[in-house]
């Protein structure tokens, strides 16, 4: 058998339903306090990212869950035996929107270490970093949405993901001209 971590060092993926991801974990956090369960559950995260768009002309950034159904939850779950902890095993099934801890239909799993060392650092750098909403494929047709080009088209020549840049082709009282923009900036046409 494997070996359990220690209680504080289990993170568990809870497959919730699609689109109450926000409002399960809010409810968690929210029965924690109440029902005294803070020794037992640690932590409830619902893994985002930053991804900027243009609509209607104007940038905009949304939150966007990077894995829509699931909560990620550090909590003590399995006892050095790998028995279960009751009380927190009926304390998150028991929860409205839980449907079950994703990976197995009987007994959960632990994430191992690594993976929640990478998962976390996932989360902070997608948090942290501004990601835009679409890719663009050099070669590709776009129409600038902004800036002292605003409304015409052109060609992707390079892209700069790094960066969130792209280098586009304008034709400018007839000649080509690379203009570097932001993805942000423009538009598929």
């Amino acid at each position: 058998m494997a070996v359990i971590p220690a209680p504080n060092d289990q993170w568990y993926v809870v497959h919730v339903l699609s689109g109450q991801e926000q409002k399960v974990r809010d409810n968690i956090v929210r029965r924690i306090q109440s029902e005294e369960m803070g020794d037992l559950v640690f932590e409830v995260l619902v893994p985002t990212e930053r991804v900027s768009e243009v609509r209607k002309g104007k940038k905009t950034e949304v939150k966007r869950k990077f894995y829509p159904g699931y909560i990620i939850a550090n909590m003590h779950l399995l006892g050095d035996e790998g028995q279960l902890v009751d009380r927190t095993w009926y304390f998150i099934k028991e929860t409205q929107g839980v449907i079950n801890f994703a990976g197995t239909k009987t007994h959960p799993v632990p994430m191992r270490k690594k993976e929640v060392d990478n998962m976390l650092a996932q989360i902070q750098e997608r948090e942290d970093n501004v990601k835009p909403k679409v890719a663009f494929e050099v070669g590709e047709t776009v129409k600038v949405a902004d800036g002292p080009f605003e409304s015409q088209s052109g060609t992707v020549r390079e892209i700069d993901p790094e960066r969130g840049k792209l280098v586009v082709v304008v034709s400018i009282f007839g000649r080509d001209n690379p203009v570097e923009l932001e993805y942000w900036q423009v538009e598929r046409e």
